[in-house]
């Protein structure tokens, strides 16, 4: 099994949980209204007056293939708006309760 970490900008949020759903992924965790700026370019996304862009993230966790798709997915996404940015992160799960 695989996690998948998402942080992506506000515009995003009903794309992103939309595209998860479109894959028959049903659980996920989400947190709004988060800060951030991104490691290559881009503005920050700080949720004040002189950024006033924030993030959300998404979390959840995946079979090995569904990573797969849902990385493919999220980088179509990316790539089509590449300045609203998207960062995503596949990490190993060793254990579920």
């Amino acid at each position: 099994m695989k996690a998948i970490f998402v942080a992506y900008n506000q515009a995003y949020n009903q794309e992103i949980v939309e595209l998860f759903e479109q894959l028959g992924q049903r659980g996920y965790t989400v947190w709004s209204e988060i800060g951030g700026r991104g490691s290559v370019d881009g503005e920050p996304h700080l949720g004040n007056h002189a950024w006033p862009t924030q993030n959300h993230a998404l979390l959840t966790v995946v079979d090995d293939a569904l990573a797969t798709k849902a990385m493919a997915a999220l980088r179509e996404t990316d790539a089509a708006n590449p300045k609203l940015g998207l960062r995503a992160y596949v990490l190993p799960v060793e254990e579920v309760l």
